[in-house]
């Protein structure tokens, strides 16, 4: 029975319509979610939607004690179709030989230990979904072509190639929308959807010499698809092509044939036919009309099959950039992520927001407040107080039907470690000095304790916070300045300067730095913001400038009590002229 909507997330939602959709199918049998990914080039956070929509409604339906299927199909027998740009050990002159072989017939780049393109970035995707805890049933498209498996697939659609044609044929007159006087401009996705690029324009077979032929064969010389049918036999099933690519021909029989494939638009149909898929999204570029989600809705039944439900998933951005396309150089993969944020993060923002909802992961400053926002909802988690949706999401991201994935043991703020990372510059028992003092009463006894968050904001610093960003503790005091200051900044320094030992702590040194200017104004370090004038903030502003410029030499920093602990008491004392 179907659980009340108030009360539950959009997983459990969907994994109440698709247990139900699979009993309606196939009675007793596994519950069978798909994606598919192309190893294309590097697979980035934008497929990775692709994976984790049907992963937490799978895992969920695996919770309620059911048999589930996630199937990944490996899209490894689709054509090369451009060389990404910014891939290390790729020449782009050389590797444009190799546009129209299947993926796995492509060379790794160089320098991999991989034995072909695809394989070389299906590995990537594999390690991430292991750390991610995502568990699935691979599929290798050119394993399941080479080897006969759809033999009776490709006959069959050749066979009703009529009825096939006929059905694309509904959409290939279909023109592009007018765009309307003063219509705001759409982005990337939606004009690709308009005007009917991207998946829109996915090939669909083409009419030949022996009419309208919904398969490809690659060239028996060269490898490349650049291939037409010429003549085919029903009865013998003989097939001849030719290949424009290098001129060679062949004649071969279709029913003992394995070196080629059914058009995009009719393998995936075919697909969902003979693995019995129940659930797969799709991406916004996959459902615009004419599309082949779209279309695969009406070819399925040539197959004997149903089209899955699912959801339209929308994009996933990344702070500061435009939509991910796998084909551009850049892009950030679930790897570049987890090397910066534990995989519970990860799969929360996955699992928060509806697969309609779009997203950016963050790479900038924004980690930190995503992480803030992480901890403050673990803390509501343990002590009851979180929402029945945001309690869900979490469960969804700190573990599986398997078990709970593992976590840092003691999880320390992120901006905390980022900016001790910053500070000691790789110096692990200096770090871990610091890390000692934020907490007196629990003293840290070992950087593994705070590991693997501490590893992540390590990685962050040095991967993505710009050299000129990052914070160098003087050597020298600046005599200058320490000589200019009139009298009130002096006396902020002294306030400081006499309460640091007793405050020497995380929590400590905060009250102690936001203190000096309430006292300095006549009031008790204690006061709160609304027995405070405005005047105060600006006070405590203009102290903080002091001390940075004093420590580091600029306007702003990290924190001041985690750089006060980074930097040491004697250091302190010494850069602020005591």
């Amino acid at each position: 029975m179907a659980q009340s909507t108030e009360t539950t997330d959009w997983v459990s939602r969907f994994a109440d319509e698709v247990i139900e959709e699979s009993e309606r199918r196939a009675p007793g049998k596994p519950v069978v979610v798909a994606s598919g990914l192309s190893p294309s080039g590097p697979i980035h956070l934008g497929n990775l939607r692709e994976v984790m929509t049907p992963h937490l409604v799978a895992d969920e339906i695996r919770r309620r004690g059911h048999q589930v299927r996630h199937l990944i199909s490996w899209d490894d027998y689709d054509r090369y179709r451009k060389v990404p740009k910014g891939i290390a050990g790729v020449d782009e002159d050389s590797y444009k030989e190799h546009i129209g072989k299947p993926l796995t017939s492509v060379p790794a780049p160089k320098g991999s230990s991989h034995p072909n393109w695809a394989e070389h970035f299906k590995a990537a995707m594999i390690e991430s979904l292991a750390e991610l805890g995502v568990e699935f049933d691979g599929i290798s498209q050119t394993e399941q072509y080479t080897t006969g498996v759809y033999r009776e697939q490709i006959l069959h659609a050749i066979r009703h190639r009529g009825d096939i044609d006929a059905i694309l044929d509904q959409y290939r007159t279909k023109k592009a929308p007018a765009k309307k006087q003063g219509q705001k401009p759409v982005d990337e996705a939606e004009l690709e959807a308009a005007e009917g690029s991207g998946a829109a324009g996915e090939d669909d077979g083409s009419s030949t010499a022996a009419g309208y032929f919904p398969y490809k064969p690659y060239c028996g010389n060269c490898e490349k698809d650049l291939t037409s049918v010429t003549s085919y036999d029903d009865d013998s099933t003989e097939l001849t092509y030719a290949c424009t690519a290098c001129g060679f021909s062949e004649t071969v029989r279709l029913n003992e044939f394995n070196r080629g494939k059914l058009v995009w638009k009719v393998d995936w149909p075919m697909r969902w036919a003979y693995e019995g898929v129940v659930f797969e999204p799709s991406g916004v570029d996959h459902s615009s009309p004419g599309s082949s989600f779209q279309v695969g809705g009406q070819i399925v039944g040539i197959f004997g099959g149903k089209q899955p439900i699912g959801p339209m998933y929308a994009f996933v951005g990344i702070s500061g950039m435009a939509k991910m396309s796998s084909s551009k150089g850049g892009v950030p993969t679930p790897a570049d992520a987890l090397q910066i944020m534990e995989p519970q993060l990860l799969r929360w923002l996955y699992a928060r927001r509806r697969p309609n909802q779009s997203f950016k992961v963050a790479f900038d400053q924004e980690i930190q407040r995503l992480y803030d926002e992480w901890d403050r909802l673990d803390a509501k988690v343990a002590d009851g107080s979180a929402l029945p949706a945001d309690v869900a999401a979490h469960a969804r991201a700190v573990g599986t039907a398997a078990g709970e994935l593992p976590r840092t043991p003691r999880p320390l703020p992120y901006r905390t470690l980022a900016s001790v990372a910053d500070i000691t510059a790789g110096h692990e028992d200096q770090a871990l000095r610091i890390l000692s003092e934020l907490d007196p009463d629990q003293p840290l006894t070992s950087l593994d304790e705070a590991r693997p968050r501490y590893d992540k904001a390590e990685a962050w610093i040095n991967t993505h916070v710009p050299a000129d960003q990052r914070t160098i503790v003087r050597d020298e005091p600046d005599a200058e300045l320490l000589k200019s200051l009139d009298e009130a900044s002096q006396q902020s320094l002294r306030l400081l300067l006499d309460g640091l030992a007793e405050h020497w702590s995380l929590d400590g040194l905060t009250h102690l730095v936001y203190g000096v200017p309430k006292v300095q104004a006549g009031f008790s370090a204690d006061a709160t913001p609304k027995e405070l004038p405005p005047e105060i903030k600006s006070a405590q502003r203009s102290f903080f400038a002091l001390l940075y410029h004093l420590l580091v030499g600029r306007d702003t920093g990290p924190r001041l009590p985690t750089l006060l602990l980074a930097v040491g008491q004697d250091r302190v004392r010494a850069l602020l002229g005591q």
